[in-house]
């Protein structure tokens, strides 16, 4: 009794192939999501920086009709939270909600006598960001 053997010819994919087309898809998306993530986070850093830029103008405005700056603390720096924020916006941003959630910063705003600093500080991170009354910016741990 003679056995045939009939050749056989397979369609699909093996285990190993689906493996590695497994491994370069989540190589791929890991590198995306990294990407995206650094888009965003520099995004709300320079949301926060045109805020400041816009606190800028309003200090012009504020200073003109009362003839100091606007300030959250006396002191040369302060610490910024949702409440000195909401008082930037209610003071010197016309009530507009500028300083948004979505920014992921807390603001608030500084001086002596004759000038003043705008402080940004990341709400779940360590960036702070400072600006003076000459427009310069000063990044930390950014």
């Amino acid at each position: 009794m003679s056995i045939l053997f009939k050749n056989t010819k397979s369609s699909g994919f093996t285990l190993i192939e689906l493996l590695v087309v497994v491994a370069i898809l989540g190589i791929i998306a890991s590198i995306g999501i990294m990407s995206y993530n650094g888009y965003v986070s520099s995004a709300k850093k320079k949301a926060a920086e045109n805020v400041m830029q816009q606190i800028s103008l309003g200090q012009s405005e504020y200073y003109s009709d009362n003839g100091i700056y606007y300030r959250n603390s006396t002191s040369t720096s302060c610490s910024p939270t949702t409440t000195t924020s909401n008082a930037i916006e209610t003071n010197l941003l016309g009530g507009s909600d500028s300083i948004t959630d979505d920014m992921g910063y807390n603001l608030c705003i500084s001086n002596d006598a004759t000038n003043y600093k705008v402080f940004a500080k990341e709400v779940d991170g360590n960036c702070q960001i400072t600006m003076t009354a000459l427009g310069n910016f000063n990044r930390t741990n950014c």
